[in-house]
């Protein structure tokens, strides 16, 4: 039936939704064969339309949201004649199975299956195999899926990345040849940069299940824990030479996953097997896809209760709609459509046979959360001391992960874990402490996003393996192995101060902490205003309080051509910034310097401007562009490395160079013209890739540690066999140099700039052994990892090693400039709050 209805094309749609005559197939729809060209997103919505337009009593389309290009993002909701006029019914009875709403559960009811398609943009067979889905769901003719259909509701998300498709589509429709060139040297088969896979800002929404930072998640999962269904599949690709892979999954499960989501993996497996063996179709199961950490499609809807999977079909980008392979075989987008929509339809009859099972193990799985929570500890607290602006964004997040909370009502100490100290001690909490629970629906999740050490079974993992959100998001926290009273009031919301003796409506000067990346936008917003604003350099008390280095002070001197309006705008973009800010009488201070000092500086006005193109690595330019555009709401100019050459630097006076290869960027030419811009007076931050391509080249003072030459003469002399080495163990021995995301505490000189409202260290997100030698004279060594402060995380006996006394940030002047290494990076997937701050210290303060 599939192949038929690949091939057939009868006619053209007519209309928007085509709602007169019959329910077409996706090919009479669209006038061509599935598998013979890429649809763009507006015609698969087309379709979606036909086809919920042709079945109003069983299909339901819901809009939950937009792209940032503008987009829609809609999910079908599909289920039996019966059960389709009680939709809502079933949705809120599966929140009161999980807990999370008032009443008493009912396992009488189908079970939710929820289908995700197209996380890549480029691995764009999935949002075609859905049509033919879709078709599946609709057609009355199919009996099979109708009686499916009584024990299952059906959610379908058709593409949840439209942005990076079109991207993909439109360029391979536009280059493709007329007739089918399966010759992986044509230039169908390679995409150029950054390719389609990511969305607007260049993220990978498969790595953002857990942090939600774009708006695509948020919106996604917003909607998602409105449902928590019991299934979930998520519909990848991978390179064209492999074959087909679904469940069970490889090695390491993370240990809070149970063992009926274990078992089911296999079930799963079973209900494919069937369909693949039946057409001598090539598979493979439990390699490579693990479930250990919670940013994928397939393991955050583990924490949250579901049976979550990953299929993956060989072709992605370079497949295009025919690619010869390496085994003599040509790989057709059709047979890649068949076997996504084989693998679509058996995850909807695995959970329509087994809705029993998944129904009562579903409630069962928040039954055990809320009254057995598992693991060692059963509170954390995160410390009312914490900046509120880092802390309010904390609560936020938890918020939208139905994670619940509340409040210490009293000091009191217990025994637990410090996140700072890394040990376990007695800890002090305080009245108005945040209090997160284990006794909760959620109390999974809480576990797995909160541990200080996963467990991991085995170090061959696809991602990072740490990020508790206490490092994450840079907050004083513990973990306690008992209960703890979260009956305390909530701390009243922070607003503009006034000292007793300053008319509030005309202080002398506003004064802002600064601790967070709230406060950085408060500043970036400031700035644009024209509102001229200075920071302390040092720390000084002001009317009965201490303030940091850093601290921005906002002076009506200065400002007085705005009038009234000055107040007015600061009180309102402190507001909007969720920043505090306190008004003051007198420039005078109790201790320290006065506010005129010379060491109060004058911010001024940055002219950003970032690289991208060819050599840089797309996620991390998207990382700085997005915290520009979305974060902080400021201006930056992003500049081609095809033309870099040609751009006149002087109007610039920050230039960020992201992650990447930068041999064929910077030439010697070009990086001598790039010096003489720092010399200039110019302000370059270098992030990983680019601080190491900058590394041992003259004039910077980033050097790499030498090899020690003499401890490898010594090993080789010790045993003479070192270099006879085994092939099967190649991937272990890799193993042993990788740094797989683990937190080290770096240690900072918090009196300069770079590291302004920081303590004494910071927990940074390591993802490569950094192997610097520290800053030489005319350098500042402002972060450094120096013996034993490794925290969590895996990392290989090796890069271990490169890792003990190595430097991570800091700058050197150059001339009237600064050179900003970063050999970490801070705004990682937008998610590690806790290093934004220190970036925007990099843009705003360092050098002024």
């Amino acid at each position: 039936m599939l192949l038929s209805l690949l091939t057939s094309v009868t006619g053209w749609a007519q209309g928007a939704a085509a709602t007169t005559g019959a329910l077409l197939t996706p090919a009479q729809f669209l006038g061509y064969p599935l598998g013979s060209q890429f649809t763009t997103h507006a015609e698969i919505l087309r379709y979606v339309d036909h086809v919920v337009a042709h079945t109003p009593s069983r299909m339901k389309l819901v809009r939950y949201g937009s792209t940032y290009e503008h987009r829609p993002l809609a999910v079908v909701q599909v289920a039996s004649a019966e059960t389709f006029g009680r939709l809502e019914d079933v949705r809120h009875n599966n929140l009161r199975l999980a807990g999370l709403e008032s009443g008493t559960g009912q396992r009488q009811q189908p079970a939710v299956c929820w289908l995700s398609y197209n996380v890549h943009g480029n691995e764009a067979v999935s949002s075609e195999a859905v049509l033919q889905v879709l078709y599946d769901l609709a057609n009355p003719q199919d009996q099979q899926m109708q009686d499916w259909l009584k024990n299952t509701v059906v959610i379908v998300d058709p593409c949840v990345n439209p942005d990076g498709r079109d991207r993909y589509a439109n360029w391979y429709n536009r280059v493709r040849s007329q007739s089918t060139n399966a010759e992986p040297d044509s230039w169908e088969h390679h995409e150029p940069w950054p390719g389609g896979r990511y969305n607007h800002y260049y993220f990978d929404l498969n790595r953002d299940w857990a942090w939600q930072t774009q708006i695509e998640s948020k919106s996604r999962i917003a909607l998602y824990n409105q449902w928590l269904p019991a299934v979930h599949a998520d519909f990848h690709e991978m390179g064209p030479n492999n074959t087909y892979y679904f469940s069970p999954a490889a090695k390491p499960f993370h240990a809070d996953i149970t063992p009926w989501q274990r078992q089911f993996q296999n079930i799963l497996g079973d209900y494919n097997k069937v369909a693949f063996d039946k057409n001598n179709w090539l598979y493979f199961t439990r390699e490579t896809y693990d479930l250990f950490a919670p940013t994928y499609g397939d393991t955050w809807p583990t924490f949250n209760g579901a049976i979550g999977m990953t299929y993956e079909q060989g072709g992605g980008g370079p497949a295009g709609v025919a690619y010869a392979r390496l085994d003599g075989d040509t790989l057709t987008l059709g047979q890649r459509i068949a076997h996504h929509h084989a693998a679509s339809r058996a995850t909807i009859q695995a959970t329509a046979e087994r809705h029993d099972d998944l129904l009562r193990e579903f409630q069962a799985y928040f039954t055990t959360a809320r009254t057995k929570p598992q693991g060692e500890y059963k509170t954390y607290v995160l410390s009312a001391g914490n900046d509120p602006g880092q802390l309010r964004a904390f609560t936020q997040y938890l918020d939208r992960n139905q994670i619940r909370y509340g409040f210490a009502p009293k000091r009191t100490k217990a025994r637990g874990y410090n996140y700072i100290s890394g040990k376990t001690e007695t800890v002090q909490i305080e009245p108005r402490d945040v209090v997160v629970s284990m006794y909760q629906p959620k109390s999974t999740l809480v576990k797995v996003l909160f541990e200080p050490r996963a467990q991991l079974e085995d170090s061959l993992t696809y991602d990072i393996t740490s990020w508790a959100l206490p490092y994450a998001f840079g907050l004083k926290a513990c973990a306690l192995p008992g209960r703890l009273d979260a009956a305390g009031p909530a701390p009243a919301p922070a607003m503009v101060r006034g000292s007793a003796a300053a008319p509030a409506e005309r202080p002398y000067a506003y004064i802002a902490r600064w601790n967070s990346l709230q406060d950085v936008r408060f500043l970036s917003r400031l700035l644009q205003q024209k509102v001229k604003v200075r920071y302390a350099e040092k720390a000084f008390e002001s009317e009965g309080q201490q303030y940091a280095p850093g601290t921005l002070v906002i002076t009506r001197t200065g400002n007085e051509a705005m009038g009234a309006r000055f107040d007015q705008l600061v009180r309102a973009q402190a507001d909007s910034a969720g920043t505090v800010v306190t008004a003051v009488k007198s420039g005078f201070a109790t201790s320290g310097r006065d506010l005129g000092s010379g060491t109060v500086h004058f911010v001024k006005q940055p002219t950003v401007a970032v690289v991208a193109g060819p050599g840089v690595d797309a996620t991390a330019f998207g990382e700085v562009w997005h915290f520009f555009e979305q974060q902080l709401g400021y201006p930056v100019a992003v500049l081609g490395t095809e033309y870099l050459s040609r751009v006149s630097m002087n109007k610039y006076d920050v230039l960020i160079l992201p992650n990447g290869s930068y041999g064929d960027v910077y030439p010697e030419k070009a990086l001598d013209n790039l010096k003489a811009w720092v010399r200039d007076g110019g302000k370059l931050i270098a992030l990983e890739g680019a601080a190491k391509f900058l590394s041992n080249k003259k004039d910077f003072l980033l050097k790499t540690k030498a090899a020690d030459s003499v401890a490898i003469k010594k090993a080789e002399k010790t045993n003479p066999y070192r270099a006879l080495r085994r092939y099967g163990d190649s991937e272990r021995e890799e193993a042993e140099e990788v740094v797989q995301g683990s937190v080290y505490r770096v240690q900072l000189d918090n009196t300069h700039p770079l590291a302004f409202g920081y303590g004494d260290t910071y927990f940074s997100l390591v993802r490569a052994p950094l192997n610097y030698r520290f800053l030489g004279k005319g350098g500042w060594n402002v972060g450094v990892i120096k013996k034993d402060s490794y925290s969590s995380g895996f990392i290989g006996a090796k890069a271990r090693k490169e890792l003990a006394d190595t430097f991570v940030v800091g700058t050197q002047d150059l001339g009237r400039g600064q050179v900003v290494y970063l050999g970490d990076n801070p705004l990682f997937r937008a998610f590690w709050q806790g290093g934004k701050l220190l970036f925007g210290n990099a843009v705003f303060l360092v050098g002024q």
